[in-house]
């Protein structure tokens, strides 16, 4: 008997041997080879070692078994179902396909009972929490400028501990702002602007407003003067909330401000002459005049307009999106129903800024369910991050957050880093690396041969826990959105960190909320079904051969309607008209993308086009540019790529910003001399090489020829939002780096 179970095991393993072959899972074919051969020589049977036998076998056995694993695994896939995650519903407006989340047949307003604005949710969480934890900051120890050999200068800073706010204290010095605010003689109707990198002083501004029901306009720290001369003006601020920093930006165009009176500085340390036409005051001293003299608070409706949240401006001046409380807190109850177990356990690291949405979303969620924000800065973000002084920890070590959010440009840094480090290493390190990275990435691609179980803890245990260090080890749930996440990045994030990626879809203008990914979607590519405070709708837009009534997929522009879709552009009712549809005969407000999707059998939305990113070239054919260079910017020498379609040629070119450590080590070990970057990048052997990696990029995305850069530069130096050639949230200003770049896009067609 023992004979028999063990030729029927070896039968079936020899089956799963041959399966893997089919499969293409020839990594773990070898392993199960040899535990077919181990588990029959246990049990004596060498004259039956697997594939080799010497003595003449019942070869009917191993055609059995190679075929019931086979037939197996095909019956299980082909009755799989597919869960449902959005279904049709039939709405008004436009006709289109339209899409809802499967688990709420009508859009979600609010998940707490009772509730209705932003402000009585906090202040009902600060209740609920008084005693525990809210907003930490790290104390600054030290800090100092460092010169490298060239001579360049980089400031560095020596962080401590972080030091809390607990809920109760933090609504304490809310109102207490409020009040103060009040005494300085600003009036409800009147409007404030915060102006600053994110930090605690921010989101208390932020709540103590909402108290007073005063509109806050929300101006990225980082806005050039032009654009935030133009935004203040515009909305007739009076009262301008800022850092130090900010505050210099502010007095360099103070005689083009029309109607600002009052600058509340959050540092301590500010130059009190700065303009004569302006009261200054700092934040503390803001506290301490409303604690003297308390005001009752002013509580908005629902229908108020809480934020007139300028965007980042990719093409031309920003423009003011009005957002009301039902409209952040539509987003910010449907994003709790998707993150699981969100709760008061968790611990939150704030590092984006909080003049975008997705952050002032994610804050005020947090903030709803009793967890814990940290506040950190992209630049002091890791142990090695630019601002970190070498030797001192970073925020995501010191905090160790649960949850985090990202976007794409960010997790692309991070994959960067760890790629650089694994590098670096090489040897066996760099193989014991790559051999739990692809056995993770079959797991997690469905293969039965990946590893699961033990295996997985063990590669956890000897070989991912030290990437997870990287932002404090215990990551549960990442949020990345405000641009596409390549499938690269996707992937590695999940493997390297073990957590999964909610990768949404939504704008300004929708208040974030369009679409997000379940957690226990690990498909990718796509960015979800519609959020419970969504409709997403697809119509038609035949001038680019996107119909609803394609096949295998309904294809066209992405509609979005639901509580969430905000009132409209300030000041700009041409531009609403434009892409604001009013109310339906059903009573819905829709808001037009410009963005082209698809959707998936199972209600997952994925992204396929942008109506203003398509060229027509020369020839007649069209390019689709965030669609190529989205494709592109995964090659290993890429920081940074905006492609140039030009209708009079018939080719594209592209500016490429070098990824410096993966070009200089490409240079060492081809022996290229060079004695500083931006030679390097000027030589005709990087250039060839940088474009040969995008070529043979294109051709395995399946781009067409037309659609990969004949020809590129290579740029030396990154692109930052102090350049003024990508937004906050890193997005490339093609306008901006078309003009600042216009001779060498000529020298490229030359």
């Amino acid at each position: 008997m023992d004979f028999v179970l063990c030729q029927c095991l070896g039968y079936l393993l020899t089956g799963f041997f041959v399966e893997s072959i089919l499969l293409e899972e020839s990594d773990v074919s070898v392993s199960t080879y040899a535990a077919a051969c181990a588990l029959c020589h246990a049990w004596r049977t060498e004259r039956y070692i697997l594939l080799g036998a010497q003595n003449p076998i019942n070869m009917t056995g191993y055609i059995v078994g190679a075929l019931v694993p086979i037939v197996f695994t095909l019956l299980l896939r082909s009755s799989k179902k597919v869960k449902k995650r959005g279904v049709p519903v039939d709405v008004g407006g436009e006709p289109g396909y339209t899409i809802r989340n499967s688990g709420f047949p009508s859009p979600v307003e609010t998940s707490w009972e009772g509730i209705s604005t932003l402000a009585e949710l906090f202040e009902q969480a600060c209740k609920q929490h008084a005693d525990k934890p809210l907003l930490g900051t790290r104390k600054m120890i030290l800090r100092e400028v460092e010169v490298t050999e060239d001579g360049r200068s980089f400031e560095k800073v020596h962080l401590g501990d972080y030091e809390w706010l607990t809920y109760g204290k933090t609504f304490e010095t809310v109102c207490d702002f409020a009040s103060g605010l009040v005494q300085l003689g600003h009036r409800r109707e009147e409007r404030v602007a915060i102006f600053a990198d994110t930090r605690e002083e921010w989101f208390i501004a932020l709540q103590a407003c909402f108290r007073l029901n005063v509109t806050v306009v929300t101006i990225y720290a980082s806005l050039g003067e032009e654009a935030l001369c133009y935004s203040l003006n515009e909305t007739e601020v009076t009262t301008v909330i800022c850092g130090n920093k900010e505050l210099k930006k502010l007095v360099n165009i103070s005689g083009q401000l029309d109607t600002v009176t009052r600058v509340i500085c959050m540092d301590d340390e500010f130059p009190s002459s700065a303009n004569s036409r302006w009261t200054i005051s700092s934040f503390a001293d803001v506290k301490s005049v409303g604690r003297a003299s308390p005001v009752d608070a002013d509580l908005p409706l629902s229908a108020d307009v809480a934020v007139i949240m300028y965007t980042s401006g990719s093409t031309g001046l920003p423009k003011g999106v009005m957002m009301t409380h039902g409209n952040v807190l539509a987003t910010v109850s449907a994003v709790m129903t998707i993150v699981p177990g969100l709760g008061s356990k968790d611990v939150y690291l704030a590092y984006l800024p909080l003049a975008h949405i997705l952050e002032l979303a994610a804050e005020n969620l947090i903030s709803a369910v009793g967890g814990i924000i940290g506040y950190g800065t992209p630049l002091t973000l890791t142990d090695t991050s630019n601002k970190i002084k070498r030797g001192t920890k970073g925020d995501a070590t010191v905090l160790s957050p649960t949850v985090m959010a990202a976007v794409p440009a960010i997790l692309d840094r991070v994959r960067d880093g760890v790629r650089k480090k694994v590098d670096a290493k090489g040897g066996l390190a760099k193989k014991l690396f790559d051999l739990a990275y692809s056995r993770r990435l079959s797991a997690i691609n469905g293969s039965w041969f990946g590893a699961w179980g033990l295996e997985k803890f063990l590669w956890d245990f000897l070989v991912f826990k030290k990437v997870r260090a990287v932002l404090g080890g215990r990551i549960r749930f990442l949020l990345s959105g405000g641009a596409p996440l390549s499938a690269d990045t996707q992937r590695f994030i999940n493997i390297c960190l073990g957590a999964p990626i909610g990768q949404g879809y939504g704008l300004t203008e929708t208040c974030a909320g369009a679409t997000f990914s379940e957690v226990d979607d690990t498909s990718i590519g796509r960015v979800g079904s519609p959020l419970p405070c969504s409709f997403v709708k697809l119509v038609d837009w035949p001038e680019g051969g996107y119909l609803i009534s394609d096949s295998p997929m309904p294809r066209g522009e992405i509609v979005v309607g639901g509580p969430s879709v905000t009132l409209g552009y300030f000041k700009n009712e041409e531009k609403t008209k434009e892409v604001y549809k009013k109310v339906d005969e059903r009573g819905m407000r829709w808001f037009y993308t410009g963005d082209v999707g698809q959707f998936h059998a199972d209600g997952c939305l994925e992204i396929i086009d942008r109506k203003k990113d398509i060229v027509k070239l020369q020839h007649g054919e069209y390019v689709s540019l965030g669609k190529v260079e989205a494709a592109l910017s995964i090659s290993p020498y890429v920081d940074n790529i905006m492609l140039h379609a030009d209708p009079f040629h018939s080719y594209c070119v592209a500016l490429v910003v070098a990824a410096q450590h993966a070009v200089e080590d490409w240079a060492s070990k081809q022996g290229v001399a060079f004695t500083d970057f931006a030679e390097l990048c000027e030589k005709e052997e990087t250039i060839k090489e940088v474009l040969s990696s995008l070529v043979q990029i294109g051709k395995k995305a399946r781009l067409e020829k037309f659609e990969i850069p004949a020809k590129i530069k290579l740029l030396s130096t990154p692109w930052t939002p102090e350049s003024g050639l990508v937004t906050a949230a890193l997005k490339i200003k093609r306008e901006a780096i078309r003009k600042a770049f216009s001779e060498d896009l000529a020298k490229l067609y030359t």
